[in-house]
């Protein structure tokens, strides 16, 4: 296959699933210009190694597990970028919700998300995302029944934080700061 034919076939199957590359970016990333340098270093991978895609299997898993793993490399690297250049007036353009015109619910699963580490995020996302638990084994490289346990931990994680809100009328991260002082 020609490179002009190779590339097209690229951008068709990645238009298909771009809804993949959005949850991924939207989930790792809070801030508009990570979320657009995310996309575009996962796309640049994707790119580099969609000659070794084997059709064997789904176009959407490869895609995750790729995503993923990108994503989480890149949150790793930018962490420990900011984490010395970040001055106070950065910090606080940063702190502005972008979630804030969304229902109560949402934006406590999207807080609920953000606290979780780079695996249970990955498996939140595949799990909303209407993966099975093979399926999601397959893309996070873990057996089927560990996807179960987590995702049962996971719920009930979730469970409890959604009745101490309604409890309390307040977000996670505010109850947290509450009890820490």
């Amino acid at each position: 296959m020609s490179t002009p034919e190779l590339q097209e076939r690229f951008q068709t199957v990645v238009d298909q699933h771009k809804k993949i590359l959005y949850k991924v970016c939207n989930s790792y990333c809070r801030n508009r210009d990570y979320r657009d340098d995310l996309a575009q270093e996962i796309i640049i991978q994707l790119w580099r190694s969609f000659g070794k895609f084997d059709e064997r299997y789904r176009f959407s898993t490869w895609m995750y597990r790729i995503a993923l793993n990108v994503a989480i490399s890149f949150c790793r690297r930018e962490n420990r970028r900011t984490r010395y250049v970040i001055s106070d007036e950065e910090h606080l353009l940063e702190a502005i919700d972008e979630t804030k015109d969304q229902p109560e619910e949402i934006r406590l699963l999207y807080e609920f998300i953000e606290g979780l580490d780079p695996l249970n995020k990955a498996l939140v996302l595949l799990y909303l995302d209407g993966n099975n638990y093979q399926e999601i084994a397959e893309v996070l490289g873990i057996s089927e029944t560990n996807v179960a346990t987590k995702i049962s931990r996971l719920k009930s994680k979730m469970k409890q934080m959604k009745q101490e809100f309604r409890g309390t009328g307040q977000t996670e991260s505010q109850a947290k700061s509450r009890t820490e002082t």
